[in-house]
């Protein structure tokens, strides 16, 4: 008699940690705070009472340990279910763990591979952790709007090809700006070489419940897929998954250590909840959810095109190259036709009108919709508030065209990121540092996408455009000056 499949409607790790908060049980474990008893005033009161009970520690009966399977292997196996995955890991160091876990892993199959070159700068930690050797793949570029777009097809096989002894391939999709990559056809290529697809997702948690979203990833044929489930599904911020094809070339088990090897001993029982919610409210209500928001937003677009300089990212972003189709729970916004850059509006914004943005770039403001929420007055406030912006900026000069300079190229790689973040090196000032070989990641924030790898040969182009970012408002990821006065670099 085939076994019964649990109902995707439960969820047996939420339902747990409430159970054991109810009994009001005799805390002689950690945390200090017992519960909420012992807890600052102020913390309970911002965090709430209720919090407080429910943050329950690793190894506790009934939860995690106990009668197999434990409510927590039940929700991580409903998560594969709704995903799509042969397993799924749940995770409390967001997708920056599944990055760092994903090249632990492919450190077991050989010592190179293949590497979309603007990838998050965690999957850099985990080059450096792991001590893998990249072969960088650059993206398609976007000469009008200066953003970096996917892989395509013919750059993953040249690249694999002229990397024989490559672990694996490795790409983004979608980006920040939602631009969605032809994963089916990358995954395809990968496996004609004989290696897995690794696939960052971070933005992609939701595709797999709408049809009028891109394909997500798992569907596709991707081999591991690293999924930032808060950002847009709604679990707490920090939470993630990692998911592995139900017909992956890796080994689960491998995935399995390396997954252990970057997790806490001490993980955030809240964490795991809101993994288990968001599963459920995915599963259950995703689907109606997400219509709602796609239909404020495709208002919401229409309204913003009738703004005196100003565009959207949309559907007629799909077949420009690398890009098979887009997210639209992406709200870009494309200001080239303002009298000021990304970051001036962002800033503008957010002075005038409380508008916090996931992004602002030189030609492009982006603002994220999760699945459920308010989005339609979310999006009404942000429509209003462009439209007076824009009134008060006023249109872009001739002379305008010269503040949306693309970011300049990469730089060389001369040393592995981890030969160069461990070797010999030294701090010179910012000024002195054109020409040498980076130590350190240097990471524009948002959007987190290294311009600098440790191994990489700096330039004074680089080191300018990093510098005119902070001006704007932004940070430096990765620098151990995050003032950009000094950088480390390599001794050779």
């Amino acid at each position: 008699m085939a076994a019964k499949r649990p109902d995707l409607r439960t969820t047996p790790y939420l339902d747990a940690i409430s159970e054991y908060a109810a009994r009001d049980p005799a805390r002689l474990h950690v945390p200090g705070h017992k519960g909420g008893p012992g807890a600052d005033g102020e913390l309970a009161r911002v965090i709430g009472v209720d919090a407080l009970r429910h943050d329950i520690p690793a190894l506790t009966w009934g939860i995690d340990v106990g009668p197999l399977p434990t409510a927590f292997e039940q929700a991580q196996v409903l998560a594969a279910q709704a995903w799509g995955a042969r397993r799924t890991w749940f995770l409390v160091n967001g997708a920056s763990q599944g990055n760092v876990t994903a090249a632990m892993t492919l450190a077991h199959r050989g010592a190179e591979v293949v590497v979309q070159r603007n990838a998050h700068s965690s999957t850099i930690d985990g080059l450096i952790l792991s001590g893998l050797r990249p072969t960088f793949v650059a993206p398609e570029l976007d000469a009008e709007l200066g953003i970096a777009h996917c892989l395509t097809i013919e750059t993953l096989d040249l690249a694999l090809a002229a990397t024989p002894g490559a672990a694996g391939a490795w790409i983004v999709s979608p980006t920040y700006f939602g631009a969605a990559a032809d994963v089916r056809s990358l995954a395809e290529v990968a496996h004609s070489h004989g290696v897995p697809l690794i696939v960052d997702e971070a933005w992609g948690a939701h595709l797999a419940f709408h049809a009028a979203l891109p394909e997500d990833a798992l569907a596709a044929g991707a081999d591991l897929v690293i999924s930032s489930t808060h950002k847009l599904v709604g679990s707490l911020t920090q939470s993630a998954m990692l998911h592995l094809g139900t017909a992956s070339l890796l080994d689960a088990e491998i995935v399995d250590r390396c997954v252990t090897l970057t997790e806490s001993t001490s993980p955030n029982s809240l964490f795991f909840a809101s993994l288990d919610a968001a599963r459920r409210l995915a599963v259950t209500r995703g689907s109606e959810l997400i219509e709602e928001t796609l239909r404020a937003l495709v208002g919401a677009r229409a309204q913003i095109r009738q703004i005196p300089g100003l565009d959207v990212l949309d559907e007629r972003f799909v077949g420009r190259a690398g890009v098979v189709a887009y997210d639209p729970l992406r709200l870009a916004v494309d200001v080239r036709g303002l009298n000021a850059d990304g970051y001036e509006v962002a800033r503008l914004l957010r002075e005038r009108s409380d508008i916090n943005l996931e992004l602002a770039g030189q030609n492009v403001i982006v603002g994220v919709f999760g699945i459920a929420g308010p989005a339609a007055p979310l999006a009404e406030r942000f429509v209003l508030s462009l439209r007076d912006a824009a009134a008060e900026i006023g249109p872009a000069t001739e002379h305008a065209a010269e503040r949306f300079a693309p970011p300049p190229p990469w730089g060389e790689l001369v040393l592995t990121p981890r030969e160069a973040f461990l070797g010999p090196q030294e701090v010179v000032p910012s000024g002195r540092a054109a020409g040498r070989v980076a130590a350190e990641s240097l990471a524009a924030y948002p959007p987190g996408i290294p311009n600098v790898l440790p191994g990489e040969r700096l330039t004074a182009e680089t080191l300018a455009y990093i510098a005119r970012t902070l001006e704007l408002g932004g940070s430096v990821r990765g620098a151990s000056d995050r003032r950009l006065r000094t950088i480390r670099v390599a001794v050779r």
